[in-house]
């Protein structure tokens, strides 16, 4: 899988790029409109054109930046694949339940976390050692809460909640649980 921090920095400089070209057409058009001496009329066509390229654009960047989410083909196709690890973690009174101390994958297993709530609505997340997300979802009582994801290579995740359950949600953190070996 394309790690999620590689394609949030492609995305970011794609996005950034179109922006500063529909700004600079907005800007163009307005000088052009609100210019006095001289000004010459901006033809319809062109402008119709530019519009119509930066739709198409806009249009294309969506679709690009949508084949570019690791996780979209196995989520898509997630009722014919067999997950390698399964493990079912509940949650209850602020506090998660792992089936161990650690969490033990293999790299490139494809893994299913199973979470239930027992009681509130709660996010289960893994993080880097750098703090940065590598997944999340919400986790709501009496509904299936599962997640298929593959782990292509070794490294050390916490798991955090990532919705608000009250005050005592803050401290929802277990460290360094989840270790991906070779």
């Amino acid at each position: 899988m394309v790690d999620s921090n590689l394609v949030l920095i492609g995305q970011t400089i794609a996005y950034t790029f179109y922006v500063l070209a529909i700004m600079s057409l907005v800007a163009w058009f307005a000088y052009r409109v609100t210019k006095s001496e001289g000004s010459k009329e901006i033809k319809p066509a062109l402008f119709y054109a530019l519009v119509t390229f930066l739709v198409v654009l806009g249009a294309s960047l969506h679709i690009i930046t949508h084949e570019t989410i690791p996780w979209k083909s196995m989520d898509l196709n997630r009722k014919h694949i067999v997950a390698d690890k399964t493990f079912n973690i509940s949650v209850a009174n602020h506090k998660f339940a792992l089936p161990s101390e650690k969490l033990l994958i293999n790299t490139n297993d494809k893994v299913m976390f199973n979470v239930t709530s027992e009681d509130l609505t709660y996010g289960f997340g893994l993080f880097r050692e750098d703090n940065s997300m590598l997944f999340q979802m919400q986790v709501i009582p009496g509904h299936v809460n599962d997640i298929l994801w593959q782990f292509d290579r070794p490294g050390v995740y916490s798991i955090r909640s990532t919705e608000y359950s009250g005050p005592k949600g803050i401290g929802m953190i277990e460290k360094n649980v989840v270790e991906v070996i070779n």
